[in-house]
């Protein structure tokens, strides 16, 4: 019988027959017909567990493989994305980089621009737009002031103090979308973290930075390309070969580059790794020794000693320049990407310029003629020329508001903007005044009579003196509140609070953190006033890290400490990114060895003639002819820059991509950490 009888709508006894010859196939009963007998979820998953029981352990493992995914479930992901970027706001940028390679999801959560905005602003990094003017190109013959020569000593640029007549006076491209390029993108990071220069080799970061610097523009070399001898003055340091063409360390060379409205969109996580990047660079001593300025080179240079330097940025245009103070009675202004001499500033001062403080358009210079002159750099002329003092000028320093100067002859001196009329004379130092350093409300003084004052600069009041904080006559100082940076005649640094006196010192007599505390003399009210909230009100004071054992106290940077110390001589390791190139410089913390040798490798030798804060560290330069670097929080030596300098040192500078310095061979070094790394986004 055809088997398309079945389908007539019709029945008799056959189709009964052929029913019976060809049944219907039976449906797969489902998961709930499988568990409708059982009368709750404990009953089915007793009987599960009994399945599974009885199979053999390699069908375990594959139930166990099929299974996994049906228990994975991104809580996070799923998340609106409000709410998973609020969570992930946590996270530190070494766990952000991680949590990119887990799926698209986080990755895409990961690189979320505000996530690393708010890392950024956490540090004080911000986002710099190119520019595209230049200062003018000028030189200036000044006043027509009469010639007639002082008698300069070695080093002017420091007083006696009032135990010893001293005769030597004293700088949205690399972000990738794809999790295959995440991965890369964190193990060319942790390579370059711990090799310095070495990650400049990967043929991949250098097609991304080729790729990046087609959109953003980049800052040229700070070593002549020219003909200049100094171009050949230059020296790699970690045996990196030197790079040929642009660079990226220096201000851009901007003429070319089109409009500003190509100018890229913010990418903050480039932003941080560059940062870090650098950080990195100075821990492992990588950079890239050149020298501006030589005897007699190039043309147009300084004739004399080099005291005084500052690296300044433009605001209206962006460009950074150098400018320096010198024995031969001039100051000049730099062109950093060409090494040229762009300004002369002469005829002004009759004796060596000691000191220089650029800001805001205005040029201050200070010198043993005792005159100050303050100068407007756009319009290019005299502003003022100040001659108070009653003998060398030795440090002026200026902000919106107020000018302040000290000087040989033991007083400090205030005046007002606009008019800078004088406002106070502060005459409580016993000796020279060498330095001074001011905030928005609190000026600082440090003297060769070993003592450091602090003063209220509304009222003049002297608000607190501390007393031998060094064995020697204090030859500079800087001053980022609540913290205040000096170096002695000692050879010695000290870093401390003004509030709590918490800090650290590489001098061993200062081991003890009581013993430190108890170093700060607080005057009676007759004299200076107590010491109260009231005389601290632009800053929030924080301790800084214990100097006497490894445990790091919270400090006033928001920064967690990342350092373990370990023995003298052993390699140190960096708990954020596993970077080793710190040694362990004995004893823990600031270098020490026990609690009466210091390693003799990590101090200075001879008079410390400058000192500068960064963000993340401090540096000194000496008279032995060496730039120190250390932690901030720790005072651990991170870096010792030498080989630049065949004279005393008297100034130097930092942006946090290069240090700059000079001195008495009439040289002017750049040691760039920034060498072959795009920073035209970054702000100096």
């Amino acid at each position: 019988m055809n088997v398309q009888h079945l389908f007539d709508e019709g029945y008799n006894d056959e189709d009964v027959l052929i029913l019976n010859q060809y049944p219907p196939t039976p449906s797969k009963p489902s998961s709930v017909d499988l568990l409708s007998g059982f009368g709750s979820v404990q009953e089915c998953e007793e009987l599960a567990y009994q399945i599974l029981a009885s199979l053999p352990r390699a069908r375990l493992a594959t139930i166990q493989r099929r299974l996994a995914p049906l228990l994975q479930f991104d809580v996070v992901g799923s998340l609106p994305a409000e709410v998973s970027l609020q969570i992930f706001s946590y996270l530190p940028f070494p766990a952000l980089l991680t949590s990119a390679l887990v799926c698209r999801r986080w990755h895409v959560l990961s690189n979320d621009q505000s996530l690393w905005k708010d890392l950024c602003d956490v540090r004080g990094w911000s986002w710099r737009q190119p520019s595209y003017k230049f200062p003018p190109v000028f030189t200036h013959s000044g006043l027509g002031a009469s010639q007639d020569a002082w008698n300069d000593s070695d080093d002017e640029g420091m007083g006696d103090s009032d135990e010893e007549a001293e005769e030597e006076e004293v700088a949205d491209t690399l972000m990738m979308s794809e999790l295959d390029a995440a991965k890369a993108e964190l193990t060319i990071m942790h390579a370059e973290l711990d090799s310095g220069f070495a990650s400049m080799s990967f043929a991949g970061v250098s097609q991304l930075i080729a790729s990046s610097s087609s959109k953003i523009p980049t800052r040229a070399s700070v070593y002549p390309s020219g003909n200049n001898s100094n171009s050949s003055s230059t020296k790699r340091v970690n045996n990196v070969r030197p790079r040929v063409g642009t660079r990226h360390s220096a201000p851009s060379l901007l003429g070319s580059l089109g409009s500003p409205s190509s100018s890229p969109k913010p990418n903050y996580k480039l932003l941080h790794q560059t940062r870090i990047k650098l950080q990195k660079r100075i821990l492992t001593s990588s950079y890239r020794l050149s020298a501006l300025q030589t005897r007699g080179a190039p043309t147009n240079s300084h004739t004399n000693t080099i005291y005084c330097l500052q690296l300044y940025t433009y605001p209206s245009s962006g460009v950074q320049v150098l400018f320096t103070g010198s024995r031969d009675k001039t100051v000049r202004e730099w062109n950093l990407s060409t090494g040229l001499v762009e300004r002369v500033i002469s005829g002004i001062h009759l004796s060596s310029v000691l000191s220089i403080c650029v800001h805001n358009g205005i040029l201050a210079s200070a010198g043993s003629d005792r005159k100050i002159v303050v100068w407007d750099l756009e319009k290019n002329k005299v502003i003022k020329v100040i001659s108070d003092h009653e003998d060398s000028v030795l440090c002026v320093r200026f902000d919106d508001k107020r000018l302040v100067s000290c000087s040989k002859d033991r007083t400090v001196r205030t005046y007002l903007f606009p008019d800078l009329a004088p406002q106070f004379v502060l005459g409580a130092h016993r000796a020279a005044v060498n330095a001074v350093s001011i905030s928005d409300t609190l000026i600082v003084s440090g003297s060769g009579d070993r003592s450091i004052r602090l003063w209220d600069a509304n009222t003049g009041n002297l608000l607190r003196t501390f007393e031998n904080h060094h064995s020697r006559g204090i030859a500079s100082i800087d001053f980022k509140p609540p913290y205040v940076l000096s170096g002695s005649s000692d050879k010695h640094l000290r870093l401390f609070d003004i509030a709590t006196l918490h800090g650290w010192s590489t001098s061993p007599e200062f081991d003890n953190i009581s013993g430190l505390v108890g170093q700060g003399h607080d005057l009676g009210s007759s004299q200076a006033g107590h010491l109260s909230s009231s005389f601290v009100p632009d800053f929030q004071s924080q301790p800084m890290p214990n100097a006497g054992n490894n445990e790091l106290l919270t400090s006033g940077f928001n920064i967690a400490p990342t350092f373990a110390f370990g023995l003298e001589g052993q390699a140190v390791l960096c708990q954020a990114c596993g970077n080793s190139g710190l040694v362990a410089l004995g004893g823990g913390v600031s270098g020490r060895q026990g609690t009466n040798n210091v390693h003799k490798n990590v101090l200075h030798r001879d008079l410390v003639r400058t000192v500068a804060f960064g963000d993340e560290f401090v540096l000194s330069g000496s008279y032995d002819l060496s730039i120190k670097v250390w932690d901030r929080r720790t005072g651990a030596l991170v870096a010792d820059l030498s080989g630049g300098h065949t004279g005393r040192i008297f100034c130097i500078g930092f942006d946090g991509t290069k240090v700059v310095s000079c001195g008495e061979d009439q040289r002017i070094c750049i040691w760039d950490f920034a060498d072959g790394i795009d920073t035209s986004f970054i702000e100096l």
